[in-house]
């Protein structure tokens, strides 16, 4: 069988294992969830994320309801309150901001419905939690890095958000496993492009006449490091000898790897972290709201295994 058939069958067995109960934490028999997402979910891992719980919930006839707060935090709470007076079975909630959302999360307590956060951080209320450990990914891009930079390489980091725990821990596992293992790579740039390809390309663009050498990108998701590879690009600066390295293992970033512009992805694991979701809303259907804190391992995708993981 296909990995990806087997964690499919995974995901509608427990599904119809919840439903079966339904899935309100308070016997509310909601077969909805509502998928209350920061940004848009069309786009990078919440897309494949998305579409994972979404497929698993459709063949049962269950119905994913999706919210998308563009990053507005206010309009994220007002959103979880209507989602909240709609009594669903349980929330799945990527957070804007930690503290803003928090009495969202308590209001949803109180209303006896199961909330789940994961791919962001919550400050408070009751919640299980799936999460994957930040500071892992940044380590592995900072071990390839040190093992495939030149000796005197110069390099750029694109960081996320730099208000998200989620980009100063990629950042932190990248600096200690290169940068503190490496003294003689020179970090000549650091910038927030706040997860953006078009902010990425921007930013690379003025480096590149900055900078007459660099020999390495480092960055905290594969559209900023795809932005920076389209401006190299452009620039007529482009060189496969550049190591250049994203997170996420998107479609687009995987070809990018498998075509030798990419030297690195890491894949947050969607199917792991889809089933691990879905298992732990089984569970809080039956006894409620859990305060579980499951952590999903990231995989690296180099030339190497890259084929594994297309298409």
């Amino acid at each position: 069988m296909k990995p990806w058939k087997k964690w499919l069958a995974i995901l509608l067995t427990g599904c119809m294992m919840l439903f079966a109960a339904g899935c309100g934490g308070q016997g509310s028999g909601s077969k909805t969830i509502a998928f209350v997402s920061h940004d848009d979910p069309t786009l990078g891992f919440t897309a494949m994320l998305e579409k994972a719980i979404e497929t698993g919930a459709k063949g049962i006839g269950c119905e994913v309801e999706v919210t998308n707060a563009g990053m507005d935090a206010n309009k994220q709470i007002d959103q979880m309150n209507e989602v909240i007076a709609k009594k669903p079975g349980a929330i799945i909630l990527l957070p804007v901001e930690a503290n803003a959302l928090t009495p969202a999360v308590e209001k949803a307590n109180a209303a006896g419905i199961p909330v789940l956060i994961t791919n962001r951080d919550i400050a408070g209320g009751k919640t299980a939690q799936v999460h994957s450990d930040e500071e892992q990914a940044g380590r592995m891009q900072g071990e390839y890095m040190a093992k495939h930079l030149p000796q005197g390489a110069k390099i750029v980091y694109f960081l996320g958000d730099s208000t998200q725990a989620s980009a100063q821990l990629r950042w932190k596992g990248f600096k200690e496993a290169c940068l503190d293992k490496r003294p003689d790579v020179e970090l000549l740039a650091m910038t927030d492009a706040g997860w953006s390809h078009t902010e990425a390309l921007k930013d690379m663009t003025l480096w590149l006449k900055l900078f007459p050498q660099i020999d390495g990108v480092a960055s905290g998701n594969d559209d900023m490091a795809l932005g920076a590879l389209d401006a190299m690009k452009a620039a007529g600066r482009f060189d496969s000898h550049v190591v250049i390295c994203g997170v996420d293992a998107g479609d687009a970033a995987l070809k990018a790897v498998a075509a030798g512009e990419m030297s690195q992805t890491i894949k947050q694991d969607v199917d792991t972290t889809a089933t691990t979701i879905l298992d732990l809303i089984q569970k809080m259907a039956k006894d409620g709201q859990a305060e579980a804190d499951e952590k999903v391992p990231f995989i690296e995708i180099t030339k190497d295994n890259v084929l594994q993981f297309l298409k």
